[in-house]
């Protein structure tokens, strides 16, 4: 179960960046470090992260998805920043 979070967060960061060189690395103590093989060599772009961090930060990395919201959302939100202000 850990191992497939882990991947999961990977397969989304490959499809976001659209780069297919991303890989999870699990080490035997349980944390997990990010390579990136596009270049023939593992290069190594996190250092050993526990589970939670470790999708905190792929997550994080590389262009993100634009949010999708109606048109009802947006004037909701709309509504909220003026009554804030």
């Amino acid at each position: 179960m850990r191992t497939t979070r882990a991947t999961h967060a990977v397969e989304r960061l490959k499809t976001r960046s659209g780069n297919p060189g991303y890989a999870a690395i699990a080490l035997s103590s349980g944390l997990f470090y990010l390579v990136d093989r596009s270049s023939g060599t593992d290069q190594k772009v996190s250092g050993p992260l526990p589970l939670d961090e470790f999708v905190k930060f792929v997550d994080e990395l590389g262009p993100q998805k634009p949010r999708k919201a109606s048109k009802l959302d947006l004037a909701f939100e709309e509504q909220i920043r003026k009554s804030k202000g």
